[in-house]
């Protein structure tokens, strides 16, 4: 499938990528975390969250027990969008297979949603992020289990959320078990 992905040209963003950005970790974790979409970094890497968004998302895993290799990590859509934009509706419907595909595979206990657009896109609804966080919602057939939070890179830009997005990893652990105070 990652070769599959590499070769992808469904859509203009194959153009201007570096490297598509197929996602890491562990391939049974009971954890999958879904970013937005690749940055700079991400892009020259080939990797998720490898920036300094990446950074503190290793330290909010750490915070509840986890580490960033027991979890998989993947965006909504596996190209970067130039200048760092939103992706279009059609790019992340062009991608949305792949999503798809790695969730079955993947088969998680738990998907933790980062940002608008992975929750936008994971829910199929346009509401906001406000009015989606805080709430446990469930995904597919499957009804996975399927908490929102704060991206990190918006918790870079506006650190008064952190409260908020501790508690949306309170709710993550709790669900997985690994619950800290």
């Amino acid at each position: 499938m990652q070769a599959k992905v590499k070769g992808c040209r469904a859509c203009p963003l194959h153009e201007t990528r570096s490297n598509t950005v197929f996602g890491v970790g562990d391939p049974g974790a009971e954890l999958l975390i879904v970013g937005e979409a690749p940055g700079a970094d991400e892009d020259r890497r080939g990797e998720p969250f490898v920036g300094r968004a990446g950074q503190l998302l290793n330290t909010m895993l750490a915070a509840i027990g986890l580490d960033r290799g027991r979890v998989f990590i993947a965006n909504t859509i596996k190209c970067r969008p130039p200048g760092n934009r939103d992706p279009h509706i059609e790019e992340s419907m062009q991608c949305r297979p792949y999503l798809l595909r790695q969730i079955e595979l993947i088969q998680p206990r738990l998907i933790l949603a980062t940002g608008l657009v992975a929750a936008q896109n994971l829910l199929e609804r346009d509401d906001s992020l406000a009015r989606m966080r805080g709430r446990r919602h469930h995904f597919g057939p499957e009804r996975i289990p399927l908490i929102i939070s704060y991206h990190p890179a918006y918790l870079l830009r506006l650190p008064d959320q952190k409260g908020k997005a501790w508690q949306d990893l309170q709710q993550v652990a709790a669900e997985l078990g690994h619950a800290r105070r």
